[in-house]
């Protein structure tokens, strides 16, 4: 069982999987980063600085109604928090455009490599005689 196990980890797509993982978690910091740091403020400057994540809705209808988000449930009052909603989803939807544009620029870069390659075999002189070639030599030469 043992050595099944290591010839399953050695298979070239478990280890491709977990550096897809690596690869992700480390990107995962670079884009809560751009959007955190860049986008977010710039979507803030244009909304004139409304900000997403503390808007709420107080279901407890105690008076007097709690000031910010964090106040609400720090005091466990039941919250409906629609701007963390909207936060996430922003922040989806430039996530997956980073990634959409990530993918497209590794795919043009995958098609111009292949055009390279393509070129470079199609200019590449012939390897030699196939095997028919070499018996058709060798069947003209005996018929001689």
């Amino acid at each position: 069982m043992l050595n099944e196990f290591k010839a399953f980890i050695a298979k070239g797509n478990v280890v491709d999987l977990a550096v897809g993982i690596i690869i992700g978690a480390a990107f995962t910091a670079i884009v809560n980063s751009l959007v955190g740091d860049l986008i977010n403020p710039i979507i803030g400057l244009v909304t004139g600085g409304v900000d997403f994540s503390n808007l709420f809705i107080d279901l407890s209808m105690t008076e007097p109604a709690y000031t910010s988000l964090t106040a609400a449930k720090d005091a466990g009052a039941p919250v409906f928090a629609y701007g963390a909603f909207i936060t996430a989803v922003i922040n989806f939807l430039i996530i997956a455009w980073v990634v959409f544009l990530l993918v497209k620029a590794v795919n043009k870069l995958k098609e111009a490599t292949a055009r390279k390659e393509a070129a470079e075999a199609a200019a590449a002189p012939p390897a030699g005689p196939t095997e028919l070639d070499i018996l058709k030599e060798i069947r003209d030469s005996l018929r001689k």
